[in-house]
């Protein structure tokens, strides 16, 4: 669970604030009238995208909610930007996140990336072993 390995807060107003206005980068979002449920951060990077902070909020997961957002999230960089792939990068800990991504036609590429410790804009870790590894899928099969 992301708790054990990740305290403090990730996701403020200021840094959203940054992300909305940056180049190449949108966030989806899923509401509802009673409010946001789920959302998904897209940055086009040459030819393929790059997908992260997808998320659903506690009391929606299992509503099939996530999928469908990263359903749709694949569709608009597809149709948009013309992507020919998306890309993002999970905690390596993370296994049923990955497992989950993975039954979604993601793959994992054996590529890792390093947890960036020190930037508590990724979270205050709780271990000192994290690190990404680099999930694709790509969508010109799809």
């Amino acid at each position: 669970m992301l708790a054990d390995l990740l305290g403090g807060q990730r996701v403020d107003a200021e840094r959203l604030i940054e992300t909305i206005n940056q180049k190449d980068q949108v966030i989806l979002m899923h509401e509802r009238p009673d409010g946001l449920l789920a959302c998904v951060l897209l940055e086009r990077v040459a030819d393929s995208a790059y997908l992260g902070m997808l998320t659903v909020r506690p009391v929606a997961q299992g509503d099939g909610i996530g999928r469908r957002l990263l359903a749709g999230a694949e569709a608009f960089v597809a149709a948009a930007w013309h992507s020919r792939s998306v890309h993002m990068t999970v905690i390596v800990q993370r296994e049923e996140l990955i497992a989950w991504y993975e039954r979604r036609g993601y793959q994992r590429t054996g590529e890792f990336e390093p947890f960036p410790y020190g930037d508590d804009r990724f979270g205050l870790p709780k271990t000192n072993d994290l690190k990404f590894e680099v999930l694709r899928k790509d969508l010109t099969s799809a």
